[in-house]
């Protein structure tokens, strides 16, 4: 990684690059060198315009690397439905393109978008995946209110991260879900009994997730008509 040029972790990229498969290699996910690297300049990009887009408030690589990209690399092994070829997966208020990024560049088979109503953040993304040439994201500024129509039953995967209630998540993302698609809830900690109760027309399976070198707890929710 030495002869790439980064903004803000060329001290660390050789450490970070080596952590990542390490990571990768404890979460049993397969990556190669060109992912790596497309990681490490999303993770350069999101440290350097982090301050000017409001992308987020770390401003530590390290802190970074465990509390963003490790934590969204942590869901990509138990992603639903990730033998079927070709998925379609949206990612409800991506903000800076967490986890959406991620996943597109460790799911290149998928076609992903990412949704958020922030102009300045779904320019962020649209930039960055320019530069990294993936071809499978497409950055969407919009309300999921306004995606409705045009989506309407098309997506076999819909993910959110810290979305602010799991039933204001189900309610405005079961439009855009496929007859047999899976929601997908990132937490930090598991769902109260009374939110579960409350979403009695559902199959619900929460499974804690383990992200390398965090402490935290973090959670996923499975939702599934």
């Amino acid at each position: 990684m030495t002869t790439v040029r980064f903004s803000k972790i060329s001290q660390q990229a050789d450490e970070f690059a080596t952590q990542i498969m390490q990571a990768a290699q404890v979460l049993g996910l397969s990556i190669d060198d060109e992912q790596v690297l497309a990681i490490l300049r999303y993770l350069d990009g999101l440290l350097l315009w982090g301050k000017a887009y409001n992308l987020t408030a770390i401003t530590d690589p390290k802190e970074a690397l465990i509390k963003h990209i490790f934590d969204c690399m942590a869901i990509v092994p138990d992603l639903p439905l990730a033998d079927r070829g070709r998925v379609r997966l949206l990612d409800i208020g991506t903000g800076a393109g967490l986890p959406s990024v991620i996943i597109a560049i460790l799911r290149p088979d998928w076609q992903v978008s990412a949704l958020d109503s922030n102009q300045k953040k779904i320019r962020f993304i649209r930039q960055l995946a320019s530069e990294l040439a993936l071809k499978n994201i497409m950055p969407i500024a919009s309300r999921i209110e306004h995606h409705h129509a045009d989506f309407a039953k098309t997506y076999q995967v819909i993910t959110s991260r810290a979305f602010a209630s799991l039933q204001d998540f189900v309610a405005l993302a079961t439009p855009c879900l496929a007859e047999d698609g899976v929601l997908y809830a990132m937490k930090g900690k598991n769902p109260t009994d009374e939110e579960l109760a409350s979403l009695a027309d559902w199959h619900i399976s929460v499974k804690p997730i383990s992200v390398p070198q965090l402490d935290d707890s973090r959670c996923v929710v499975y939702l599934q008509k």
